[in-house]
């Protein structure tokens, strides 16, 4: 996996969301979003994270996952009032989200209740389907995950959005084989801040640089070879080049 290729970027936005209930069409809502931004598998810094009163009380059940409650996102904003917010921070990129169709379920409908066309599936990678297609059998909850990538989720002790989307980032970038880039501590190569947006998060000791391909080598053939060719040739019965019809 080369990280950068040409100063071809490829950005994704790596998402979860906390949510009243697990049916979106019994009337549940949404009412925590996270989000981070990844440019080519690393995390820029960018992210999203909005709370967002649901107009509806949170099952008990749901709040025992998530912790939020009512009184908490009593005096958030409603969906339609970050809904633009929401729009501009993903734009036209690839969603990662784990199990996709519960939370497209529910950005969708809020998308749709608040004037907004739908999100499409094509845009939409799900690392839950990546995972039991890569392990058949094996768990694939995020937990899960972590724990087979060896991936810290000790802060975890409920459900957050962000902190989920964070832990989501990690173990997709393992699901897509995990990064390898070329380090260089040369203090003459572009540093990695300069390459993916001045991210602080990597270490300015180091430089994710793109591999190029080397030149062709010629290769000059001899007399000699050209001598064998021939005598070879002559061994060929009715060969199709000498062939008239």
């Amino acid at each position: 996996l080369i990280l950068v290729s040409e100063g071809v970027f490829m950005r994704e936005i790596v998402l979860d969301t906390e949510t009243t209930g697990l049916d979106v069409s019994q009337g549940h809502k949404i009412i925590e979003i996270g989000a981070l931004e990844i440019m080519n598998l690393v995390p820029s810094g960018k992210t999203l994270h909005l709370y967002i009163n649901p107009e509806r009380d949170i099952d008990p059940d749901a709040i025992k996952i998530h912790g939020i409650t009512d009184e908490f996102v009593s005096d958030k904003p409603l969906f339609k009032h970050v809904a633009q917010e929401f729009l501009d921070f993903i734009k036209d990129d690839k969603l990662v989200i784990h199990n996709a169709s519960f939370d497209m379920g529910f950005l969708n409908f809020e998308l749709n209740q608040a004037g907004f066309h739908s999100i499409s599936n094509e845009n939409v990678i799900d690392t839950l389907k990546i995972a039991r297609q890569k392990f058949p059998g094996a768990q694939a909850s995020l937990d899960a995950l972590c724990r087979r990538f060896q991936i810290d989720n000790t802060h975890r002790d409920l459900h957050g959005a962000l902190i989920d989307a964070d832990l989501l980032a990690s173990v997709y970038v393992e699901l897509k084989g995990g990064l390898q880039p070329t380090l260089l501590s040369d203090n003459t190569a572009t540093k990695s801040e300069n390459i993916i947006n001045n991210n602080s998060n990597i270490d300015s000791d180091f430089s994710f640089v793109s591999k190029k391909q080397r030149p062709t080598r010629p290769h000059h053939v001899t007399q000699d070879e050209l001598d064998k060719h021939a005598e070879f040739l002559k061994l060929i019965t009715d060969p199709i080049w000498l062939q008239t019809d």
